[in-house]
Parts: structure tokens; C-alpha cells; sequence
């Protein structure tokens, strides 16, 4: 049975999470993402838990959070998609920054493949 999108999106905004904060960060711990999702140390450990059962995260010697080939390439292509979309909602409909962010952030879990490709291209005829 396929978890609800709702449980599929939380995942993956933690994947993404993990992702950027590694960029930003080099090491994540459960607080640095707790503190940058706006959510609790406990609902971030739920969380983690259940994607290293999933082979997405694991942790390292120190405890600190490390995407595994897997998660990376799931955190990257979110992430990708995400870009796609907040480049589009700028640069085509004209929406402010802030509010291409966060429409992005959610149209990034639902967008088909057809019609992501589609903005893809649109973007790089932009270009």
C-alpha cells in the first residue's frame, strides 16, 4: 500500500532539509533541522528514523545526519525540481521571490514528470 502524499511530502522535505543544510553546514545534527523546518527535536527523530529504515539517511560516527547514495539522489532531484519551478514562477508569471519559494516547495511533490520536463524546457528557451 502507498503512504499518503501527505507522509511522502513530510519525508521528502526532510530529505531536502538534510541536503541543503549539508551544503550549508558540511555536518547536520537533529536540531539543525528541527531549527530550520520550524518543528520539534522529537518529530525530527521520528522522522530520520524512519527514512534510515528506508536506506535514505544514515548516521555517521559522531551521530550527525549523512544522505545515503540513495537519499542524495532523491534529496537532488527534489531539490532540481524545486529550482525548475521557483525559476519558472519568477521568470514567467512574475510572483515575488518569497512566494515562488513556497509555492514551489509545495508543487515540487505533485508535479508530473510530463509537465515538469515541459517547464524545464520552457526555462532554458527563457535562457
Amino acid at each position: 500500500m502507498r503512504e499518503p502524499i501527505k507522509v511522502r511530502e513530510s519525508a521528502e522535505n526532510y530529505l531536502k532539509t538534510i541536503l541543503i543544510l549539508q551544503e550549508r553546514l558540511g555536518e547536520v545534527r537533529s536540531v539543525d533541522v528541527a531549527n530550520e523546518l520550524g518543528v520539534s527535536k522529537p518529530s525530527v527523530s521520528v522522522a530520520v528514523a524512519k527514512l534510515c529504515k528506508e536506506g535514505l539517511v544514515d548516521r555517521d560516527e559522531n551521530r550527525n545526519l549523512v544522505l545515503t547514495k540513495d537519499g542524495l539522489a532523491y534529496a537532488a532531484s527534489l531539490f532540481e525540481r524545486h529550482t525548475v519551478l521557483e525559476k519558472f514562477l519568477v521568470g514567467f508569471l512574475n510572483i515575488d521571490q518569497e512566494t515562488a519559494h513556497s509555492d514551489s516547495c509545495r508543487l515540487e511533490h505533485s508535479l508530473s514528470a510530463k509537465t515538469l520536463s515541459r517547464i524545464r524546457e520552457l526555462n532554458e528557451e527563457q535562457a
